[in-house]
């Protein structure tokens, strides 16, 4: 797993086009502060072939996850929202402007850190 830095959240949601039409696969709860959200997109750095990418929160503060069977049936045309505000970093499912209204998702998560890891399709 590598960390996603508050300064690199920009660019890697490009990379992904905000994850648009991706697909959620799982969302795994590790402990009561810990979870890993895996979904599949495609790439721009790798001329848009399709990768799975696992999100995984520490230190979760607030959260609301959706149970594994209703993921294929989440709208994923907005795609997600990544951000991250006074040291606690956001996601939600749809485009969200900042943390108070991330909560209007959803499934939104807030905790302490991110990390991101790759895997094939």
């Amino acid at each position: 797993m590598k960390p996603l830095l508050k300064k690199d959240i920009d660019a890697f949601l490009k990379r992904f086009d905000n994850f648009i039409d991706a697909e959620l696969r799982f969302i795994e709860i590790v402990s009561a502060t810990t979870v890993k959200i895996t979904l599949a997109a495609q790439d721009s750095a790798r001329g848009f072939d399709w990768i799975t990418l696992t999100l995984e929160f520490n230190g979760i503060s607030d959260a609301m996850l959706l149970e594994n069977s209703k993921l294929s049936h989440v709208d994923m045309s907005e795609g997600i929202t990544l951000l991250c505000e006074n040291n606690l970093f956001a996601f939600g499912i749809g485009s969200y402007n900042d943390l108070r209204n991330i909560t209007d998702s959803l499934c939104y998560i807030k905790a302490d850190s991110l990390k991101y890891s790759q895997g094939e399709f």
